[in-house]
């Protein structure tokens, strides 16, 4: 067995979902959650078969992301594995739904901070251990901090 760790690879622009599924309709299902949850959003997604042909399925509606969780995908190889690659849309969005999506096992992340892959690796394939999403805390938040977090809500539009 050996320890593996991959780096999540998307534009700056972009949020990410990714998580564990556990059947071929999972695209379809994770497909219709974002779509229904934001009209017009701009996503791709990407799907790691885990049996039969064993192929990275994809769907999406921008060719740019969905070639970027593709090629994610394909680099940590852990069956049953999603990426959801998304632009001008946060995940807090489409959490709900891709939550309720009946094939949904687990969400390691959604972010759109630097990520990393913690894997194990044997002879059957690949599994995923856990993520690092982002980076340590550098001290406590003082009350300049408060106002500051506040004013970022208010300024995306989360907060009035």
């Amino acid at each position: 067995m050996e320890l593996i760790l991959e780096k999540i690879n998307f534009p700056e622009d972009c949020n990410i979902i990714f998580g564990m599924s556990h059947f071929i309709k999972s695209v379809e299902d994770l497909y219709e959650a974002m779509v229904n949850s934001v009209p017009g959003i701009k996503f791709g997604l990407a799907f790691n078969e885990a049996s039969g042909p064993c192929l990275v399925r994809k769907e999406g509606t921008d060719d740019e992301l969905m070639q970027v969780a593709i090629d994610n995908l394909y680099k940590i190889g852990a069956g049953h594995t999603f990426l959801i690659v998304m632009r001008d849309a946060f995940p807090i969005n489409v959490l709900p739904a891709i939550k309720n999506c009946r094939e949904v096992v687990n969400i390691f992340c959604a972010t759109a901070n630097p990520v990393q892959v913690i894997l194990t690796g044997t002879e059957q394939g690949r599994g995923v251990l856990g993520v690092i999403d982002g980076f340590s805390p550098k001290g406590i938040e003082l009350d300049s901090d408060i106002t500051h977090r506040k004013n970022f809500l208010i300024d995306i539009g989360y907060k009035r």
